[in-house]
């Protein structure tokens, strides 16, 4: 068991979601971030389906009652096991009562603790992710023991790290293709919609990220249709509001882009005041 000491801001168990509920009304959900969850369960050996702790913007604390291995990955929350710093992205042994933390972000907004054997929390529909109405708890909360099955397994303590390329945090350009009403849009909306930057509001959740600046537009409501992940729509105030993990499966706005899986997981780890840019691939 993993016993939740402080839960920090929004701290959820994830997997790779609930694929193929969408007819049922179910959202996605899972990992905000793929590349780095699916790279701290491969440093351990686990499957990428397998369930991970999902940490927003650190300021949290457990506490392992079982022995096992651990990896880090994602955003930078100046990690300590016992108050030592520990490494990104590397095999590291806990004890049983070591104490894991996490403090002010260094960078990124999403880190990703993986153990060995996946968190084995309650599965709904195929999946262990989180999701109001779905499973019992949509986050973590103080006092919550974490299921995992114990691993005695020792190793050779080491240095070693997997490198990340810190593009996936730097990089203000999202890689996207022309959504289903892209063609709505006239020639010169077309064009400004993939040179402009836009900037990352204040309402932005696993649900959708709401972009700041107004992109004006006498477009018409469409008839609802599907929406995915990654989905950006137009609303007729001008704002551009980008679908992510957690979105409805269904929409009414105009769909005018669709970021590629790669432009996903950068935008999971931006914040509030950070610029992006839309490329076409």
């Amino acid at each position: 068991m993993l016993k939740v000491l402080k839960a920090g801001f929004f701290t959820t168990i994830q997997d790779k979601g609930r694929v193929g509920f969408a007819n049922l009304g179910v959202p996605v959900s899972g990992v905000m971030d793929a590349y780095t969850a699916d790279l701290a369960n491969s440093v351990l050996n686990n499957s990428v389906h397998d369930a991970v702790l999902e940490i927003t913007l650190g300021n949290c604390k457990f506490q392992f009652l079982q022995q096992t291995i651990i990896c880090i990955s994602g955003g930078d929350f100046m990690a300590t096991i016992n108050d030592k710093p520990i490494l990104l992205n590397s095999r590291i042994q806990v004890n049983t009562n070591d104490i894991l933390s996490f403090g002010n972000v260094n960078y990124g907004v999403r880190c990703y603790v993986a153990i060995k054997g996946g968190f084995l929390s309650e599965k709904k529909l195929n999946s262990r992710s989180f999701y109001r109405n779905i499973t019992k708890k949509n986050k973590v909360e103080k006092g919550d023991l974490l299921p995992f099955k114990e691993h005695k397994e020792s190793f050779l303590p080491t240095k070693s790290i997997v490198k990340i390329d810190q593009n996936h945090f730097k990089n203000v350009n999202l890689q996207c293709f022309k959504g289903s009403e892209f063609k709505m849009l006239n020639e010169h909306q077309q064009e400004k919609i993939t040179t402009e930057i836009f900037t990352i509001s204040n309402e932005f959740n696993r649900m959708g990220v709401k972009l700041n600046e107004i992109f004006a537009n006498n477009l018409p409501q469409v008839l609802t249709s599907a929406v995915l992940p990654g989905t950006v729509q137009l609303t007729p105030s001008g704002k551009l509001i980008i679908l992510m993990r957690d979105c409805q499966v269904t929409g009414g706005y105009p769909r005018v882009l669709q970021l590629s899986t790669l432009a996903i997981n950068r935008l999971a780890q931006k914040s509030a005041k950070q610029k992006i840019k839309f490329v076409f691939v």
